[in-house]
């Protein structure tokens, strides 16, 4: 398997995980366009739309960074346009960018709500609804998102139910795009790490402890090259967990992709 040559438009491409997938797809010689809102040193986080391009060249993939909010719609297709004009097409799809707020009904106000449904929800429909046409010209097109299995135990709404709905909503561009193109061979999936990732938004949001608890962002970009490598019209309408791709794949240990082996791992939300 290789995504040499094939072009992968990733969105919130700057840091975590976003930036993990590209670099792997970009080890195999893939054209990526790193997107997201990052074009200047930010003051508190890592990364911008030029430094991970600069990465993506150094580890033998082509880069094309793009300024983009995905609640724009008029730039989204403009991105869209000129990735495909750059590198002949896109053959993959990463809807990575999303925003996030742990907080209850009382304490989430509407502009953080606002947000939240317009990057996640917004951004993923706009994103993927741009990149169909060109998605059913390539010969193994692939949307993938990373959202969660849509688990509808009141638990996982309890304590940040507008958090929950956006993330769903994501998931569910998932379950209506798989069947709705499925006609086109393009593989509509949705991807969930079985525990917390040491990103900016574990960090921000949860304790310290759940951070060194955490595993690697490696881990989500493996599973993920794993997934993309798969027949497009044989592989669609999947809720796949990062850890369950893996071993499929073959992998039995995950010691090197925890931030501290040993350590037990701290599960994500909305896996039972």
């Amino acid at each position: 398997m290789s995504l040499k040559g094939e072009t992968i438009f990733i969105t919130g491409a700057t840091r975590g995980i976003g930036r993990e997938i590209a670099l792997r797809c970009a080890r195999d010689g893939a054209n990526i366009v790193v997107t997201g809102k990052t074009a200047a040193p930010h003051p508190r986080l890592p990364g911008t739309i030029h430094s991970v391009a600069a990465e993506i060249e150094s580890a033998g993939g082509k880069a094309l960074a793009i300024q983009l909010d995905v609640r724009e719609a008029d730039a989204i297709a403009a991105a869209a346009k000129l990735a495909a004009d750059t590198f002949g097409g896109i053959d993959v799809l990463v809807n990575n960018a999303s925003a996030i707020a742990l907080t209850g009904t009382l304490e989430t106000p509407a502009k953080r709500f606002d947000l939240m449904f317009g990057v996640n929800v917004r951004g993923t429909f706009l994103v993927s609804q741009a990149c169909v046409p060109y998605l059913r010209k390539a010969a193994n097109p692939h949307i993938l998102t990373l959202s969660p299995p849509l688990n509808m135990a009141a638990r996982w709404f309890r304590g940040h139910v507008a958090y929950t709905m956006a993330k769903y909503g994501m998931s569910m561009c998932t379950l209506g795009m798989a069947e709705e193109f499925r006609a086109d061979g393009i593989a509509v999936n949705s991807l969930w790490p079985r525990t917390t990732i040491a990103t900016a938004a574990i960090e921000v949001n949860f304790p310290a402890a759940i951070l060194k608890a955490s595993r690697k962002p490696a881990i989500m970009a493996d599973a993920a090259y794993a997934i993309l490598g798969r027949d497009s019209r044989r592989a669609t309408g999947n809720f796949y967990v990062d850890e369950a791709v893996l071993r499929e794949e073959g992998v039995t240990d995950f010691d090197h992709y925890a931030v501290n082996p040993g350590t037990p791992l701290y599960a994500d939300l909305f896996l039972d």
